[in-house]
């Protein structure tokens, strides 16, 4: 049988920081290792929502920890809504969000999960609707007063109190002397202004109030806002500061293309220092890829962790599964194992980063970086990969060869691997019985049929599931050929007969059987802290058809356009066709089904001339039923009666043509930038034509200033080109100038770099002299030379490196751009650069 990997914590004692700032266990003197999540169904947002669709919170609990243990997740973590558990004077009130509080806790601690526990928010608990009138100490007074009102100290020292002394009516034991319970943070991110002596006594008073109640767990505070305090917090009494990592910022509204392995080389800590002297140890409590729908990044933030020093981190934030097809909780994060089976192996793997990586490893600079251990991150294929001579996780199709297949205990994937193949879109787990037995659960597809990134909600579906029979093989020798597959989840009757190593399989549990093996096993056997038969999954929510496609917005003549179409439907459609142009020269083209949910089809290049091409997609149901897209009725294009007859629309140019990489009328609002209040977009006299303002008062970036006082005189934004640039089939080769239409601000010249930023994240540029005149300016491609790549999006913390510090020499091929990057501050004078600067761009484009 499959054995814990850890001991209870229980058996462990309590948690201890060293004299080299380590944690450690106190019976064993082991170092604290864990990884999890943030989860926050007892509060806010997610507890109204299971209310309002009729779900118990708590069943909706135990459906997702059990997920956390397939995971392989110990940690978990939450800042408590102290605002729904509180009243003005800091009073505890054991309500409902209380009591779904305790009851978690009870349930990872039955998992074996420990937990660190933020008992203040400060925060409303609307997100992302409307604060409700709670009875709270942090709706009286908001953040900023909590941290320096008279008043509002003494609710929060009275609370505190009472939270550590609270006892969980489902264990019997009060939070202070729970032994899953590993450390406190005080509070949720409090950005302290004050004074050092002012900031010091507040800590000190909230410490001495959970002191108070006998409490010997450590007590750690957030460092990682208002850093010039690195010393105030330290010289109150506290044993380790908290950490959190946005190296992709937040609410882009979109997913960000792109290679963003550059933004995580490094997790950089510029008054490490302190903490060292102050032998403080460091957790993570949240972090995220945000925006970012691929698999390959968090294994690498774990591993600047690692090297960074940390101990124990918590992703920000797991969804509720029955959330999950709205994503309304944090729109800007997506991550449930149902909803995203790679981001969430990804988790998993990020998981044995943390275990098996030893603390202050360094791997080197990227793209160096990107293997490490038993360990691998690879952009282009979005893969990340485990592969340990017991366990073979791996989040995307792999060609890796397992180190010892004798020796594997677990194998976790997506996709194909030398050892599984399987058509499905969903999460699949075997873990090892014994020699002869293997223990298969797999999840059902998962389809993103909306951004789940942008504008949600609970009328918004952003991805649905769908139980479908899929084809399967498994080759590993202990199993051999024609085993017997027994299904064993509660009402799972499928049957499947296995041919050499293929079968067909549907979601649920199952026994892997060598033939004519004895039975050893019960379906109710302990399967680690749970039970062989366990299984989880919501039904299939497909329920009518969903389609996605995206159309070029333009494309070279007489070349071929490949059509990429999604469409998922309660029942598979009977053919799926493009009808491009009309009269004499349209052509019906049929789309085949490359994978799962997927379809691709060609409009051939005598059908691409010069002009506007019109095209529309037929999905033939069953029936005779055709629904035509994009108008999404019934009926086809060239019936008499189709009235909504509005198709996609290509432009279709000649291979001379500039290629336009900047558009400010229609990409100003998807630029990767900070937010600053003197930026707009504004029309010109010209129809349809506008000019994004770019005019920086101060170009110093206050927000990077760290300890050692370094100052950076640069405002940088960035614009993906990657997708666009592939879809127009240009040949970019042809192209000699970079050509920028606009004019500078403020009635004087400013200095503009323009930069390309390939996929390994070296930047080539130039500088350009801008006038207050409307004009084009020209930059020859041939005097691009390599420049400073800007970590964009601005990471969060502020104080990580402004620029990529990374052992690239590479040299540039048009080719291989991914974005273009525009800095105002390179190469303006030492006299001039404390001075205002702006430039009005209309357009970028490649001549």
């Amino acid at each position: 049988m499959d054995k814990l990997t850890a001991q209870n914590s229980s058996q462990k004692g309590n948690v201890y920081v060293d004299d080299n700032g380590i944690m450690r266990w106190e019976n064993n003197k082991e170092e604290v290792k864990g990884f999890g999540v943030n989860y926050t169904v007892p509060f806010a947002h997610a507890y109204r929502s299971a209310k309002r669709m009729g779900i118990d919170p708590k069943q909706a609990i135990d459906n997702d920890v059990y997920h956390f243990s397939r995971l392989g997740f110990d940690l978990y973590r939450v800042h408590v809504w102290d605002t729904e558990i509180s009243d003005t004077l800091g009073n505890l009130l054991n309500n409902e969000h209380l009591k779904t509080f305790d009851y978690l806790l009870k349930k990872l601690k039955e998992k074996n999960i420990n937990y660190v526990i933020t008992p203040i928010a400060f925060w409303g608990n609307g997100w992302p609707e409307p604060d409700e009138n709670t009875p709270g100490f942090a709706r009286k007074y908001g953040k900023g007063d909590c941290l320096t009102n008279p008043d509002a100290i003494k609710a929060q020292e009275n609370y505190l109190y009472q939270f550590l002394n609270h006892v969980n009516p489902y264990t019997g034991i009060a939070y202070k002397n729970d032994p899953n319970l590993i450390a406190f943070e005080v509070s949720n991110e409090p950005h302290h202004d004050g004074e050092p002596d002012e900031v010091t006594n507040y800590i000190n008073r909230m410490v001495a109030s959970m002191r108070k109640t006998e409490c010997k767990k450590p007590i750690f505070y957030n460092i990682s806002h208002s850093v010039h305090l690195a010393e105030a917090y330290f010289d109150a009494d506290i044993q380790g500061g908290t950490f959190q990592w946005y190296p992709t910022g937040l609410t882009y509204q979109k997913e960000l293309s792109g290679n963003l392995l550059p933004n995580v080389s490094n997790y950089n800590i510029p008054f490490d220092d302190v903490i060292k002297a102050n032998k403080g140890a460091k957790l993570v409590y949240e972090f995220d890829a945000a925006d970012v729908g691929k698999s390959y990044m968090y294994p690498a933030m774990a591993r600047s962790f690692r090297n960074a020093g940390i101990q124990i981190a918590t992703q920000f934030a797991y969804d509720p599964t029955y959330l999950s097809y709205a994503n309304t909780e944090y729109n800007t994060h997506y991550m449930n194992l149902v909803y995203t089976p790679q981001k969430a192996l990804s988790l998993m793997i990020t998981s044995e980063v943390f275990h098996q990586i030893p603390m202050y490893s360094n791997f080197g600079k990227f793209p160096d970086n990107s293997v490490f251990g038993d360990f691998k991150v690879d952009y282009s294929n979005d893969l990340a990969e485990y592969n340990s001579e017991t366990k073979f996780i791996y989040t995307n199709n792999t060609n890796t060869i397992p180190k010892k297949e004798k020796e594997l205990k677990k194998i976790a994937g997506f996709g194909n691997s030398g050892l599984v193949k399987y058509s499905g879109l969903g999460a699949y787990f075997l873990d090892k019985i014994d020699k002869s037995n293997w223990r298969l659960e797999i999840m059902p597809d998962a389809i993103w049929v909306d951004n789940p990134f942008g504008r949600n909600s609970p009328k918004k579906t952003v991805a649905v599931i769908n139980w479908k029979t899929h084809d399967m093989s498994i080759q590993l020798k202990d199993l051999g050929k024609n085993f017997d597959i027994t299904p064993i989840n509660d009402g799972n009757e499928f049957a499947s007969n296995v041919t050499g190593n293929s079968f067909k399989i549907q979601p649920g549990t199952y026994i892997l059987s060598k033939k004519g093996n004895k039975r050893s096993w019960s379906p109710n056997d302990a399967f680690g802290s749970n039970q062989l038969k366990d299984f989880y999954a919501p039904k299939t929510t497909v329920t009518k058809p969903w389609f996605k496609h995206k159309s070029s917005n333009e494309v070279i003549e007489n070349s071929p356009i490949e059509l990429h179409v999604q469409f998922v439907a309660p029942k598979q459609p009977e053919q799926i066709q493009i009808v491009a142009g009309g009269g004499f020269n349209r052509a019906i083209i049929d789309i085949k089904n490359t994978h799962g949910y997927n379809y691709t089809g060609t409009i051939p290049a005598d059908k691409v001339i010069n002009g506007f091409l019109n095209y529309s997609i037929i999905v033939k149901m069953a029936d005779d039923k055709y629904i035509t897209y994009p108008a999404g009725d019934e009926g086809r294009p060239f019936e008499w009666d189709f009235y909504k007859n509005t198709p996609y629309r290509i432009r279709v140019v000649s291979k001379d043509n500039p290629v336009y990489l900047f558009n400010a009328e229609e990409d100003s609002q998807f630029l990767v930038r900070e937010w600053v209040n003197t930026i707009r977009t504004v029309p010109t006299g010209n129809l349809n034509e506008s000019e994004y303002q770019v005019n920086i008062e101060n170009l110093l970036q206050r927000n990077t200033k760290t300890l050692d006082g370094e100052k950076i005189y640069n405002y940088a934004f960035k614009h993906f080109l990657k997708d666009e640039l592939t879809s127009s089939n240009t040949d970019l080769s042809s192209k000699n100038n970079i050509v920028f239409k606009g004019r500078s601000l403020n009635n004087k010249t400013c200095k503009l770099e323009i930069a390309f930023v390939m996929a390994d994240g070296v930047s080539f540029g130039g500088i350009i002299d801008i006038n207050p005149e409307v004009n084009n300016y020209t930059l020859p491609l041939k005097d691009l030379k390599m420049v400073k790549t800007v970590t964009l999006p601005r990471p969060y913390p502020s104080f990580l490196h402004y620029y990529l510090d990374h052992n690239l020499n590479s040299s540039f091929n048009i080719n291989n751009v991914e974005s273009i990057q525009f800095s105002i501050g390179p190469g303006i004078s030492e006299n001039e650069i404390k001075n205002k600067h702006g430039i009005a761009i209309i357009s970028v484009k490649l001549e």
